[in-house]
């Protein structure tokens, strides 16, 4: 049963425009060919990351949205890993079909949930700092020794 699902890929920087599309390309050829549909891949270009992966302090972000079986997705994974370029890559089955892309940084207005604005709560001025907070712990405590 084919499944949507969406992969973040992050690519080695340093290589050339030659090889990110190959690699690409072979991404989509083998989702077509184990019987799934590519829906498209938008280029999220070049970001610093939060910590150095392979002494490289930034990545090539690619999302690919397609479908397929799970059989594919597990194929597809196992490559990913052994393809040199590929820094990281994270597979995500879609619950829901997107017909407008979100990029990577953009919320869109339902991402509250129903939750909604919060202004209901009230004033909560009595609350503190969270510093306060280990304080009224070690105080409601009776285990803790007070020196």
């Amino acid at each position: 049963m084919a499944m949507a699902y969406e992969v973040l890929l992050m690519l080695d920087p340093e290589l050339t425009e030659e090889r990110s599309n190959e690699i690409l390309q072979r991404i989509r050829e083998l989702v077509e060919k184990g019987g799934g549909s590519w829906e498209g891949h938008e280029p999220w270009g070049r970001r610093r990351l939060a910590y150095e992966i392979d002494h490289k302090s930034e990545g090539v972000y690619h999302l690919l949205l397609f479908s397929s079986d799970a059989e594919t997705l597990d194929e597809l994974s196992r490559i990913l890993r052994i393809t040199d370029g590929v820094i990281r890559h994270m597979a995500v089955r879609r619950t829901t079909r997107r017909t407008t892309p979100v990029r990577g940084g953009e919320h869109r207005a339902d991402d509250r949930g129903d939750r909604g604005d919060r202004s209901d709560r009230g004033d909560r001025s009595d609350r503190g700092d969270r510093g306060d907070r280990d304080h009224r712990e070690r105080a409601a405590d009776p285990a803790v020794e007070r020196s």
